[in-house]
């Protein structure tokens, strides 16, 4: 079993749904979190220390990590998908491009 979390900015859009998507995947405990204060799930030294890998939408979310968090994160896996704050939640774009930007991290079970 790996530990996943997805991080936006706000936890409203992109990482709750990749949370949402990933989360039926047996092979997969998956949880998200925000790096802005004001996130509906904030992220959290416990959050990062609980993950094996950390998904990031973007380069600013991998930077403000390693800044924050850079105790916790103790040499974990993190990748960035590049994807902008441009999708409503749950929009089948946004699904794809996760999908797309995620199987070779992650092949389907």
């Amino acid at each position: 079993m790996t530990n996943v979390l997805f991080v936006c900015s706000q936890n409203r859009l992109r990482s709750p749904t990749a949370e949402q998507i990933f989360a039926s995947r047996r092979d997969l405990e998956v949880s998200s979190a925000g790096t802005n204060n004001d996130a509906e799930n904030p992220l959290t030294a416990e959050l990062v220390s609980w993950a094996d890998v950390i998904v990031v939408m973007e380069k600013t979310h991998r930077t403000k990590v390693q800044q924050r968090f850079r105790k916790a994160l103790n040499g974990k896996r993190m990748i960035c998908l590049d994807i902008p704050d441009d999708y409503a939640f749950m929009d089948p774009a946004l699904i794809e491009l996760l999908h797309a930007r995620l199987a070779r991290h992650f092949p389907g079970e």
